[in-house]
C-alpha cells in the first residue's frame, strides 16, 4: 500500500533550449500541466494524478480497505495501483476496485474485497439514509467450481450490521459463468439468526436480470445455461437503496433492459419459524446444516451501513468446506500478479456514487476496532 502524493517532475532549460517543448508520455489517467517561472529561464511540468475523490468526491464518508485486507482509512488523493485506482475510456472517468481470489482478508471473511466501508452507522426503524451507484462489472474469477454458488461472482454493494453477528440484509451480486457472454445480478437477503448459533444463518436470493444463486452447474465443470436477459461485462448498470422508517427499497436499472424494484421489511421478519423457509434455501443451505430461523424483529436495534466496491465472492478454498461459498479456484498460493496475470479476480469500474446519511447515524468505529 502506497500513498501518492501529487509529483512534480521537473526540466531545466538553458536558454539556448527555449523554445524547445519537451513532451513527455503520460498514462494512467494522468495528465501533465506546463508552469513557467517569470524569468523563464526554468519550465516544470507538474503531473497531474486523477484520484477517485476527483471523479466521485463522497470519500469523507467512508473507510476504504484494500485487497489486502488493510484499512486506508478515508481515501481522499489516495491510489493503489494493485487495488484502487482511476482509469478512463470513451464515457469517461472511472474508479477501479480490484481483489483477487486469495490474499489477507479483512476481519473474519474468507474473501478479499478492495470496497468502501461507511464510518457511521443508522438504525433500521429511525433510518432515513440511501446509496446510489452506476458501475459495470470487467472481470470476474476465470476459475472455480461450478457446482459452488459462489463462483465467478462478485459483490457489487451491501448493507451489513455492525452489532451482535454482523450479518448482511443486502448483497448485491453480479455473476458470470466462463464462456458465457452474459452474466446476472441478483441480491441477497440475509437472516438475522435467531439464539446464539450464527453458523445456521442463510441466504435468500433475489433475481433482478438473469439467474438467483441457486443456479449452478451440475458438475465442477460444466455450467447452466446462460441468462438470455442477463448483463454482459463491460454493461452499465445502477442500484439505489434507500433505507426509511425500516423498510428497504431497492431499485436496479441498465439500458435496454426492465427496471427492477423490491421492497423488504428490516424490522419484522419473514423467516421466523422452519415453516417460513423458501424452497430455494431448502435446497441449498439445509444439506450443509445451515438451516436456522430469524430473530422475530430481524434486524431492529442493531447499527447498520452500506459498503460499496468490490467483495470478490470467489476463493480458493475447499467446496467440501462449504458448497455454497467455497469455490476451490486458483489463487497461486496468494501471488496476486500471478492471479491478475491469468484472471483470477474480481474488478469493478464505477461512474457515479452518492451517500446520504441520516441525522440520527452514529459513528461506526468500533466495528472497525473489531474487524481491523
Amino acid at each position: 500500500m502506497k500513498i501518492n502524493n501529487n509529483r512534480k517532475i521537473a526540466s531545466v532549460s538553458t536558454s539556448l533550449l527555449l523554445g524547445v517543448c519537451l513532451t513527455l508520455s503520460s498514462c494512467n489517467n494522468k495528465t501533465k500541466e506546463a508552469d513557467t517561472t517569470t524569468d523563464n529561464t526554468i519550465t516544470e511540468e507538474v503531473e497531474k494524478i486523477t484520484y477517485a475523490s476527483d471523479v466521485i468526491p463522497f470519500f469523507d464518508d467512508w473507510k476504504l480497505i484494500l485487497g489486502d485486507g488493510s484499512n486506508v482509512g478515508i481515501a481522499n488523493n489516495f491510489e493503489n495501483k494493485d487495488y484502487f485506482y482511476t482509469t478512463n475510456d470513451a464515457n469517461g472517468d472511472w474508479v477501479v476496485f480490484k481483489a483477487p481470489n486469495g490474499g489477507n482478508t479483512h476481519g473474519t471473511s474468507n474473501n478479499t474485497r478492495t470496497e468502501l466501508a461507511q464510518i457511521k452507522k443508522w438504525y433500521p426503524k429511525t433510518a432515513d439514509d440511501k446509496l446510489t451507484a452506476t458501475l459495470k462489472v470487467m472481470n470476474v474469477s476465470a476459475t472455480g467450481d461450478a457446482r459452488v454458488a459462489a463462483s465467478h461472482a462478485v459483490v457489487v454493494g451491501q448493507i451489513h450490521s455492525a452489532d451482535a453477528f454482523e450479518n448482511e440484509p443486502l448483497k448485491i451480486f453480479y455473476k458470470k459463468y466462463p464462456g458465457h457472454t452474459k452474466g446476472s445480478v441478483f441480491w441477497h437477503y440475509e437472516i438475522n439468526t435467531e439464539g446464539d448459533d450464527n453458523s445456521k444463518r442463510w441466504d435468500y436470493s433475489s433475481a433482478v436480470w438473469g439467474n438467483d444463486f441457486s443456479v449452478v452447474g451440475t458438475d465442477e465443470s460444466t455450467y447452466p445455461e446462460e441468462p438470455k436477459d442477463g448483463i454482459a461485462l463491460g454493461e452499465e448498470f445502477s442500484y439505489t437503496v434507500e433505507v426509511k422508517d425500516g423498510i428497504m427499497n431497492l431499485t436496479f436499472t441498465s439500458k435496454d433492459h426492465e427496471t427492477k424494484t423490491f421492497t423488504k421489511n428490516l424490522l419484522e421478519s419473514e423467516f421466523s419459524t422452519k415453516a417460513d423457509t423458501p424452497e430455494q434455501t431448502q435446497k441449498l443451505f439445509f444439506p450443509i446444516g445451515q438451516d436456522g430461523v430469524e430473530r422475530k424483529t430481524a434486524y431492529a436495534g442493531e447499527g447498520c451501513f452500506f459498503k460499496l466496491g468490490a467483495y470478490n465472492q470467489t476463493n480458493g478454498k475447499s467446496p467440501e468446506i462449504n458448497k455454497n461459498w467455497c469455490s476451490g479456484a486458483e489463487t497461486h498460493g496468494g501471488d496476486v500478479q500471478k492471479q491478475y496475470a491469468d484472471g483470477n479476480y474480481a474488478e469493478v469500474w464505477f461512474k457515479t456514487g452518492s451517500i446520504e446519511v441520516s441525522d440520527a447515524a452514529v459513528s461506526n468505529e468500533g466495528y472497525f476496532t473489531k474487524n481491523d
